[in-house]
């Protein structure tokens, strides 16, 4: 080997040695990969206020893991018009729904607003139906632990699905809801997993949120916002 060609070549190393660092740096620190599984009723599933399926908060909570350096495995079991009884028969008997929260690092839950919404039209029912909710929800958390004892479970409370019924008639509703709430973040903090009330942010502004009087859905911005709710109870604790 000649002088010239042996002085280019560790020029070559030298310049690949020196690189080396700035190459690694510039791919970032290596993500963090967590699986998550919702479960729940239509707002799990994304009904939008037009009747129609789109995002819904647990696609907006993905966003937020994947900005915050996270690899999300994701599945969303959320169904439209589901009721505490039947995601109590998923989490005991299905086998695809127990498995993913096998799985799971974090698992999200809102049900029991269709078990209410049913009772309404008798008023009698009420009573017992919350009292149904309260054994089932505490049902469904028992289940995940014995599934799952180290995943994280954030449970939803409800916001007020009906702002613009008349205010006599929302005079009796709003304790109603108020019961139902406090049954659930009573069988979440019972269970050491974690309420996320949401009835406080949407009210600050109904006409975005919950846009249309004839509909009980979130719009996108409503959605978007329950997803920063679960956000930050998720961020004070996923260390």
């Amino acid at each position: 080997m000649d002088i010239s060609r042996k002085f280019s070549s560790i020029v070559l190393v030298v310049v690949l040695l020196v690189a080396l660092p700035i190459i690694t740096f510039a791919n970032g620190p290596e993500k963090k990969v967590v699986d998550y599984v919702a479960l729940g009723d239509s707002l799990a599933a994304g009904m939008t206020p037009t009747g129609g399926l789109d995002l819904g908060y647990p696609d907006y909570l993905v966003n937020r893991f994947e900005q915050s350096q996270y690899t999300v495995g994701f599945k969303n079991f959320g169904v439209p018009g589901y009721t505490s009884t039947q995601l109590k028969n998923d989490v005991l008997t299905k086998t695809d729904v127990q498995m993913k929260i096998i799985e799971a690092e974090f698992i999200t839950i809102d049900i029991g607003s269709n078990d209410l919404l049913q009772a309404l039209s008798n008023p009698a029912q009420i009573p017992a139906t919350i009292g149904k909710v309260a054994v089932n929800l505490q049902t469904i958390l028992a289940g995940i632990d014995m599934l799952n004892p180290t995943v994280k479970v954030y449970v939803m409370g409800y916001y007020n699905p009906f702002p613009y019924m008349p205010q006599e008639q929302l005079a009796s509703l709003l304790p109603v809801l108020a019961g139902l709430n406090q049954t659930i973040e009573a069988r979440a903090i019972a269970n050491g997993d974690t309420y996320v009330g949401t009835d406080t942010i949407i009210a600050k502004d109904y006409q975005t949120y919950l846009p249309n009087p004839l509909n009980i859905h979130l719009s996108k911005e409503g959605y978007q916002l329950v997803a920063k709710e679960f956000w930050k109870n998720i961020d004070k604790s996923k260390n």
